[in-house]
């Protein structure tokens, strides 16, 4: 694997630049953050969905860090549904990611102290350039017309199931037509059972993940607002 991992990207999107903080409820962000690195490891050929669980289909390490532990956890463990697995893997993606993006120079660490004991941490950008690249990707999609690439449709799907459209600075009618556009990408994509996964731009092993972890994703969040 190499670039920015879907993860990386999430949280890029989900932080503010100047605050350093999240834009979004923490229990969406770490059910993304665990969808996120599942469908790395679809996209990879690693895992796949057969008979109502995740299953690896190819043990051999990604070299992303993270990837590569939810990688053997999957294989030691016995066959556990998508629902589960994001449950499971939720707790402690979220720092390890951030600091994966600290280390790499994308984003600060501010370690502030509030009421003189409480440790807050901030995440301001650092590197513009990173983020700039992922938001070009979704604004060429969300404009064009056309169904974007497997990955660029996995996050789009993440996007619309995790109700991030503040995040991407849109509002009212703006933020609208973006879940629509969202949608149709989804469905185009076979993500959302409206396109047969034969006639999608998506492998099938991809597209089967990707929906799975998008229903159960969806279903932990509750019915929408």
């Amino acid at each position: 694997m190499t670039g920015v991992a879907l993860a990386e990207e999430l949280l890029l999107l989900a932080y503010d630049d100047e605050t350093g903080k999240a834009t979004m409820p923490r229990i969406s962000l770490d059910l993304g953050m665990a969808a996120a690195v599942l469908i790395e490891l679809a996209l990879a050929g690693r895992i796949a969905y057969a008979e109502g669980s995740l299953a690896v289909t190819d043990p051999a390490p990604t070299g992303e860090p993270v990837a590569d532990e939810v990688l053997a956890r999957i294989a030691a463990d016995t066959p556990h549904t998508p629902s589960s697995w994001v449950q499971r893997l939720r707790h402690g993606l979220r720092d390890r990611i951030l600091g994966d993006l600290c280390r790499q120079g994308v984003v600060r660490d501010v370690d502030e102290t509030e009421l003189g004991f409480i440790h807050v941490h901030r995440y301001p950008v650092a590197d513009a350039s990173v983020e700039a690249d992922i938001r070009r990707r979704l604004a060429e999609a969300l404009t064009s017309g056309e169904l974007p690439d497997e990955r660029t449709a996995a996050l789009a799907t993440l996007v619309a199931v995790l109700r991030m459209e503040p995040a991407l600075g849109l509002t009212g009618d703006d933020a609208r037509d973006a879940r629509r556009r969202l949608e149709e990408i989804t469905g185009g994509a076979g993500f959302s059972g409206n396109v047969s996964l034969d006639d999608s731009v998506v492998r099938p092993s991809v597209g089967l993940v990707v929906a799975a972890l998008g229903q159960a994703v969806d279903a932990a969040l509750g019915k929408r607002a």
